[in-house]
């Protein structure tokens, strides 16, 4: 069992790595292994919408997120984590995140996955918002907390004195244990869900 877990930060020991690095050890002690992909100084270009990965089964842009693609298939959950940018996830996170969503191709459905932010002051829960996003839309459990999986701080260590903040991302990634391990053991017992997404309708015709 395997997590995935994306730093969105430029800052690859800040506040984000380090609420990842706390959730690491809670999925380690559950025996889940985790790898920390650094995405947020990275030259990563949006979405161009050519559709290409359709046809050659990767992304177009032979890029990290090609090389990110073939785990996230592999992995049983992932979590994204993004400083605030003007109340929004940093934007190379989010190209990086649209990116491997729509090109990967893999089956998404019933993996697992959760977001963290962190903030000086505000602006986490619209960030923390438009993250989950990538989950709902591809059968993706999100998964919950004692609150929203965001910590305050402007370097890593003030991660630390956010007690609360900290507590939190622990919470969630005990919960994001149990959950994988309660839908492995239920594809075994019962075979995943079968759902069909064949209908698509367009307002304006």
């Amino acid at each position: 069992m395997k997590v995935l877990m994306i730093n969105g930060s430029p800052d690859g020991k800040g506040c984000i790595h380090t609420a990842l690095t706390l959730a690491a050890e809670v999925l380690n002690k559950e025996g889940i292994e985790t790898e920390e992909i650094h995405v947020g100084n990275k030259d990563i270009r949006g979405c161009i919408a050519c559709r290409r990965c359709h046809e050659i089964g990767k992304c177009v842009f032979n890029d990290l997120v090609n090389e990110t693609a073939p785990k996230l298939a592999e992995a049983n959950g992932i979590i994204i984590g993004s400083p605030v940018y003007y109340s929004m996830p940093n934007g190379t996170v989010l190209s990086f995140m649209q990116r491997l969503f729509f090109s990967c191709g893999c089956d998404l459905h019933m993996k697992v996955g959760a977001s963290v932010v962190s903030c000086r002051r505000g602006g986490n829960s619209a960030t923390f918002e438009i993250m989950n996003q990538f989950f709902g839309i591809n059968g993706m459990p999100t998964v919950p907390s004692t609150y929203w999986n965001d910590v305050h701080g402007y370097k890593g260590e003030d991660v630390l004195e956010d007690l609360e903040g900290c507590e939190t991302i622990r919470n969630m990634a005990a919960n994001m244990a149990f959950l994988i391990k309660s839908i492995r053991a239920g594809k075994e017992q019962f075979g995943k869900p079968d759902v069909k997404h064949t209908q698509f309708f367009n307002f304006i015709r």
